[in-house]
């Protein structure tokens, strides 16, 4: 009798763990069509994986005794939530992620076939004693389509792969990538597949796929280099991104990866859904349901680093009071007033690496950064200027030079004189001068204003 195929699997570095789940491989890197995978739903669906495989079979601990509660996998929530004190409130933030879940559509493809479905087919929150009350053990109960379910269940091939580090985590970027690695760990090459820097960007993201794609500097400034970063600090692998290129431009990606022997260190996950941070969102005056809806959708680590940056300027005594707080807030996420580096130093801070600000540097340098909003305001400001100084008279220009060179920087007053303003950094110092003259310093308002007329 032939003897069955052995399924193929990839296995951690140490031994086996209470915390560890299979993952099968057509789960890693997914490709979204419909919804958006989110850190939180990334984790959520994870933990639902490593719960349905500990119960084994669905309709145990049903808290209620219904035909249809035995088609359902039950845990406690407080299980799901890693936080103890999770009370009726927090209850409506799960709600919002689940329904995250529930809305995303993937889709599979193999040699034979194309399967499209969604993540999770149902999920429900029972307490006895009443939703809204805060007596009660609360209980969160969920179902998987027939095609994920049986990937959950009975794996083929498959990563196994740890809820600690996946809750060390502070990214959805970083878990994706973490995952994509992880599964290569153990291959002789310890190197992942080669693709098309566009596929990158789609699995890690978790956008859907019909969204357009953003330059590749960006993505690689913005979400490769802080992930990599994380990875690195926090996880049981490093991480080494491969460009390959035609010429001078990127075409595909690939990552060399390294298992670490070190045991993980014995840190409290953070919580998978983290009260405080929505409560810091509604004291800017944000409403609890889009405060929710906003910590659902973005990245931890740049999530944090904008909301410390508006709460040192709310608390700030030197600059004027902000108008709304929560404006300002959702205009300096949507355009990224914390910079790279600050997002990245927050990964690495939230990690508990020792050294995160050096590593932070090494991860975004400067000379790779965009534009900051500031400075695209700037520019428009010299721009305008410069279309001002063109339309006035002759003597009004010569007057405008002779004030300014007075106060220029001497690099540039020398500039001013030998070349006048065919040099380009009399140009530059100049119209900036000049923009400050016409119109004073730029305030907040200014920014937002600005911003706003960016969308």
């Amino acid at each position: 009798m032939a003897k069955a195929k052995p399924k193929q699997t990839t296995e951690l570095a140490a031994g086996g763990s209470a915390l560890e789940f299979r993952k099968t491989n057509e789960a890693i890197g997914l490709r979204v069509s419909e919804g958006r995978l989110s850190l939180l739903s990334r984790k959520t669906f994870n933990l639902m994986v490593y719960h349905a495989q500990k119960l084994g079979v669905p309709g145990q601990n049903a808290p209620i005794d219904t035909p249809v509660a035995q088609k359902y996998f039950w845990i406690p929530l407080t299980d799901l939530a890693r936080d103890a004190a999770y009370d009726s409130k927090d209850t409506e933030l799960l709600k919002k992620s689940v329904q995250e879940l529930q809305d995303i559509r993937i889709y599979m493809e193999d040699e034979k076939q194309w399967t499209s479905e969604r993540l999770v087919s149902s999920v429900k929150i029972v307490n006895s004693a009443g939703l809204k009350r805060r007596g009660g053990r609360v209980w969160f109960g969920f179902a998987f389509p027939p095609e994920v379910a049986n990937l959950v269940m009975s794996p083929g091939a498959y990563t196994k792969l740890s809820i600690y580090y996946q809750t060390m985590l502070r990214s959805g970027a970083s878990l994706a990538l973490y995952e994509i690695c992880r599964r290569f760990a153990t291959n002789p090459s310890r190197l992942s597949s080669r693709e098309k820097w566009e596929w990158w960007y789609g699995a890690l993201s978790g956008n859907p796929v019909t969204e357009g794609l953003p330059q590749y500097k960006y993505f690689k400034r913005d979400v490769l280099k802080t992930s990599i970063a994380e990875i690195n600090a926090v996880t049981d692998i490093e991480v080494e991104l491969i460009e390959h290129k035609q010429g001078r431009k990127v075409v595909d990606l690939q990552f060399r990866i390294r298992l670490n022997e070190q045991p993980a260190l014995d840190l409290p996950a953070p919580p998978l859904i983290d009260a405080a941070v929505i409560e810091r969102l509604m004291q800017l005056g944000i409403a609890q349901e889009e405060a929710t809806a906003i910590f659902v959708s973005h990245d931890d680590a740049t999530l944090r680093a904008t909301l410390e940056l508006v709460e040192e300027r709310v608390r700030s005594v030197k600059a004027p009071p902000l108008d709304s707080p929560a404006a300002y807030f959702k205009s300096a996420l949507r355009n990224r007033y914390a910079t790279p580096r600050d997002v990245a130093r927050k990964t690495l801070a939230s990690a508990g690496a020792a050294g995160s600000a050096g590593s932070a540097d090494e991860v975004v340098p400067a000379a790779e950064r965009g534009p900051t909003l500031r400075e695209r305001y700037a520019s428009k400001r010299a721009r305008e200027a410069t279309d001002y100084f063109n339309e006035i008279d002759p003597q009004q220009r010569d007057q405008l030079m002779l004030e300014y060179e007075p106060e220029a920087p001497r690099v540039i007053a020398t500039a001013l004189r030998r070349n006048g303003l065919h040099s380009k950094v009399a140009q530059t110092g100049f119209f900036a001068w000049l923009a400050t003259r016409l119109w004073g310093e730029v305030s907040d308002k200014d920014l937002l204003a600005f911003a706003e007329s960016e969308l």
